[in-house]
């Protein structure tokens, strides 16, 4: 197994889009060499400025780096292409004895599978899905749910805490970290759309938004999340997005297919889960999530 330096590692970053790029950048600003791949070539002037350097395929980014892979992809299909796929990393990562370090959020099933493949081909996977937006990416502010052998996450911490400002370890098994990364994201959907519904009963009552959000984010709670999401509504900032109405609908299937797998009812999560398909069915899909809040108002007969 070859062996990584805490102060100064080689790492293969893999999907470089709204999260992973500003990821891989703090990776650059703490020290270490980031050797990227994304399915979208980066221009060589961005490449250069942001201290990267380039690799033709996943394959070729886990082979030259020092044993350490991180991914942040869009979804299922993403992480097996990047795997598993013809230039895949998992081959070079093997013969390196390596370690994979899933950030990306993915469902349950596809965290056991990737860890047993793995475990095959001679490296190891560890599940470290994120909470947090691009700004909080950028701002190295993530927080990071890990799941896997303690070794390996003592291993990567100094990497993980490059990019976020808590790391937690929530068991031996990497589909722990993604159950818990869904469960996070259920919550965050169930919230949105009860704000939304706040939001349209008292608007309908001629009570300003605004002030419903400070009397609630003020008396009752205290919320960063309610009070960020609580101004991207008022506001109508739904554009360019933080996260996509659409991919919150992938995580809500995500989480519907895990509450089956387990036998666990959520009736909460299928009533959220129809109100982002019929967003994304009425074309609002690459808006923020946050555009539940308008489409909740739009049922109501608000404008």
């Amino acid at each position: 197994m070859e062996s990584s330096s805490a102060s100064k590692q080689t790492v293969a970053f893999i999907g470089l889009g709204s999260m992973g790029m500003p990821m891989a950048r703090n990776l650059v600003n703490a020290g270490h060499v980031v050797i990227v791949w994304n399915r979208t070539p980066m221009p060589e002037a961005e490449r250069a400025a942001n201290g990267f350097e380039s690799a033709a395929s996943p394959a070729e980014a886990a082979a030259r780096s020092s044993g350490i892979v991180i991914t942040m992809v869009a979804d299922d299909v993403a992480l097996e292409a990047v795997t598993l796929g013809e230039h895949g990393l998992l081959k070079a990562l093997g013969a390196k004895q390596g370690l994979h370090v899933s950030m990306s959020t993915v469902s349950v099933q596809i965290a056991a599978e990737m860890a047993a493949a793995h475990t095959a081909a001679g490296c190891r996977y560890l599940a470290a899905p994120v909470f947090g937006r691009p700004d909080a990416a950028a701002a190295a502010k993530l927080s990071v749910v890990a799941a896997g052998d303690a070794a390996d996450i003592a291993q990567v911490e100094p990497l993980l805490k490059a990019m976020g400002q808590a790391v937690f370890h929530v068991g031996p098994k990497p589909e722990q970290a993604n159950t818990v990364k869904l469960a996070g994201n259920f919550l965050l959907m169930s919230m949105l759309e009860s704000l939304g519904e706040a939001f349209a009963l008292t608007g309908k009552a001629g009570v300003d938004a605004r002030q419903v959000l400070d009397i609630v984010n003020g008396a009752l709670m205290r919320s960063p999340v309610y009070e960020n999401y609580g101004n991207i509504a008022i506001n109508k900032r739904f554009d360019p997005p933080g996260f996509k109405l659409r991919l919150g609908l992938k995580d809500a299937n995500l989480v519907l297919a895990a509450a089956t797998a387990a036998a666990v009812p959520m009736p909460a999560a299928s009533l959220v889960h129809d109100r982002m398909l019929g967003g994304v069915a009425r074309g609002a899909g690459e808006l923020d999530w946050s555009v539940i809040a308008r489409l909740v108002a739009e049922d109501a007969g608000l404008k």
